[in-house]
């Protein structure tokens, strides 16, 4: 008797994966977030598409075999990660290499939209204002980008290329990296605080009321890691308070933000809805990631983009 195919359970988010590659070798099942629990003990890869989800989270401590392996369609893996996932022999793998280029080249065009006054701009234009500014100078200028793993690299090259005077800040200081004891006295002198890390408790609301107020009046903060690495009422006091010239915010503590945040309304703020790294193609671009993997699985061969699961992310090389 032929042996059936492995079964992937997706959890589903729209518009769906394409995974036709897999036809023929692999069983896909396709589950919401209500039914993931019941339909987790027959699968054996768990394919998190719905990377907004926290549905693993909540459906992995129950009764039942766990698949051998999940793969999250994110690079983040806070939604999904609970103490019995992380205790468990189930390997997890994220979407490293897919949205690190991206994010980088949009943290350099906050950079230099915020230094030469685009958003004004842009405000005079529709108000038919004829008002002329001088901008600021980007070459020179120094950053300090807060995650040392392949995104806080990409933007590091990208804000490099600008001539901006770069310190990379990450979990253990080590060859051109500065360790966490060197945070406060690099964002004090930093025009640019780029705030690039993953979400661990180590990094929870690790910007609040001192680190803002640690930062120079004319530094400009920008978040593309995780929302929770930001305690949002304190970035709000900052600004109103004029502690930093302003921010920008693409990830959020509440995804989608409530219409009745005062983010929306806040002098000085950039809202964008988590979509730093997605452009053009990147939902194949994951789909195809994943088929590429559940290939190497497949056929018994290690893993790649494997997360050290007490850490919360991938291990640099």
């Amino acid at each position: 008797m032929t042996p059936l195919p492995p079964t992937v359970l997706v959890l589903d988010a729209d518009p769906p994966p394409r995974l036709g590659r897999l036809t023929g070798r692999a069983r896909i099942v396709r589950t919401d977030a209500a039914h993931l629990a019941r339909r987790l003990p027959a699968a054996d890869v768990l394919l998190v598409w719905d990377f907004t989800s926290h549905a693993v989270r909540e459906a992995w401590p129950g009764d039942g075999p766990r698949p051998r392996w999940v793969h999250t369609a994110s690079a983040g893996v806070d939604h999904l990660m609970c103490p019995e996932l992380a205790a468990s022999d189930t390997v997890v793998t994220n979407a490293r290499g897919i949205f690190e280029q991206p994010v980088a080249e949009y943290v350099a065009a906050l950079v230099l939209a915020v230094a030469k006054d685009l958003p004004r701009t842009l405000a005079h234009q529709r108000e038919h204002t004829w008002r002329h500014r001088e901008t600021r100078r980007v070459a020179g200028t120094h950053a300090c980008v807060v995650g040392s793993g392949p995104v806080g690299r990409a933007i590091v090259r990208a804000l490099k290329a600008l001539e901006v005077r770069t310190a990379l800040v990450g979990r253990v200081p080590k060859t051109g990296i500065h360790g966490p004891d060197d945070l406060d006295r690099l964002i004090s002198r930093a025009d640019w605080v780029i705030a690039a890390a993953p979400l661990t408790e180590r990094t929870y609301r690790m910007f609040d009321t001192h680190r803002f107020g640690v930062m120079q009046p004319s530094a400009f903060f920008v978040n593309v890691g995780r929302g929770g690495l930001v305690d949002e009422d304190a970035l709000v006091r900052a600004l109103e308070r004029r502690w930093i010239a302003g921010a920008a915010l693409d990830v959020f503590a509440a995804e989608p933000l409530p219409g009745d945040s005062p983010l929306w309304e806040l002098p000085g703020l950039i809202v964008s809805p988590h979509m730093s790294g997605d452009t053009v193609g990147w939902r194949d671009q994951l789909g195809e990631q994943f088929v590429e993997l559940y290939e190497r699985w497949a056929a018994g061969r290690p893993l790649r983009n494997v997360v050290d699961k007490t850490r919360g992310y991938v291990p640099g090389r």
